[in-house]
């Protein structure tokens, strides 16, 4: 059942809302602007994809068209916040970090300044496009930088609070946004901060047999699993993990410990993104048997993003496939 303490949308379930995760930064980035003058946003030649175009009609002084040049948009997003500015930069996750990421190692990271590292278009979800734009290493890519924090939010409205967030922070950040509309699983009242996970789903039978941990807009199709896997007498939660770093160590201990077993789901290959993350927590705080529903070692290819939910392996069925492996019906 959803935990009524998470605070989550009533119609999950029937007809949610849809909208693109993107489109909460798009609005986040605009409120944190009309907060602190400091912000900035710079973009490369993206600002009505990556949802930065808000912020240009909104702040024209305070947006600079890099152009297609990602890794000048690096650097002169670092200078600008090593003068006192909070710099948002914003292009597809292929290209920023992908292209750039020397640029956001050495001068972002090393001088610990406040850019925001938003790749938008990540995932499957970029569909059409293709193997070139769909990232499906960049949390791999941002987990192993120091002094960098990682937010993949699930929805438009996690987008929108992980950007207003990650505004209040005076540190490096890197948000993963997605393009396809999908479902609002979050409403103003869900809470949000930064390294925290959100036990979303609770076992109706009192005790879990399985520990569900999902990132990104995938955790709709983990939540529709769950419901699936209650109807048919098995026990699991759902934990909403939208920080990768630092990742809420307590949390995702105590439920691994109650349940026994863990089952990681994320729109990313299975090296060193959620899965990643958590099993090398566990194992060093509480092994345990563990299942990572990801991408296995594959890039991606143009297709409709359900179509290519099913063919990696990150539909429904697949996802309640997984879990059932682990676990008994009670």
């Amino acid at each position: 059942m959803l935990n009524p303490q998470a605070k989550l949308a009533a119609n999950i379930f029937d007809k949610p809302d849809m909208a693109a995760s993107r489109e909460g930064f798009g609005k986040g980035v605009v409120e944190a602007g009309k907060l602190d003058p400091r912000i900035v946003v710079l973009s490369a030649d993206l600002s009505e994809s990556t949802q930065a175009q808000p912020f240009e009609k909104t702040f024209p002084e305070r947006f600079v068209q890099v152009g297609v040049a990602e890794q000048n948009l690096a650097t002169v997003a670092a200078g600008m916040a090593g003068y006192g500015k909070i710099a948002f930069i914003t292009s597809y996750a292929t290209f920023s970090p992908g292209r750039n990421w020397e640029q956001i190692r050495t001068t972002i990271c090393i001088n610990d300044v406040p850019v925001k590292v938003c790749g938008m278009h990540a995932g499957l979800l970029t569909g059409p496009d293709g193997a070139t734009h769909q990232a499906l290493e960049d949390l791999a890519l941002m987990r192993a930088l120091p002094n960098m924090t990682v937010i993949s939010p699930c929805d438009a409205v996690e987008g929108r609070k992980a950007t207003l967030a990650a505004a209040k922070t005076m540190h490096p950040v890197y948000m993963r946004f997605a393009r396809e509309k999908m479902p609002t699983m979050m409403t103003e009242d869900t809470p949000f901060e930064i390294g925290k996970a959100n036990v979303v789903w609770l076992p109706k039978g009192g005790k879990a047999k399985v520990a569900v941990f999902a990132t990104g807009p995938v955790l709709y199709n983990t939540l529709c699993a769950a419901k699936k896997l209650e109807e048919e007498g098995f026990d699991v939660s759902v934990t909403d993990v939208h920080t990768l770093k630092p990742l809420d160590e307590e949390t995702i201990v105590r439920e691994a410990k109650a349940a026994g077993a863990v089952v990681t789901v994320e729109e990313h290959q299975v090296n060193g993104g959620l899965g990643g993350a958590i099993a090398e927590l566990l194992s060093q705080k509480a092994p345990t048997k563990m299942t990572i529903v990801g991408v296995q070692n594959r890039f991606g290819q143009t297709g409709t993003a359900a179509e290519l939910y099913e063919e990696y392996g990150l539909g429904v069925n697949h996802i309640r496939e997984a879990i059932k492996g682990l676990v008994e019906p009670k």
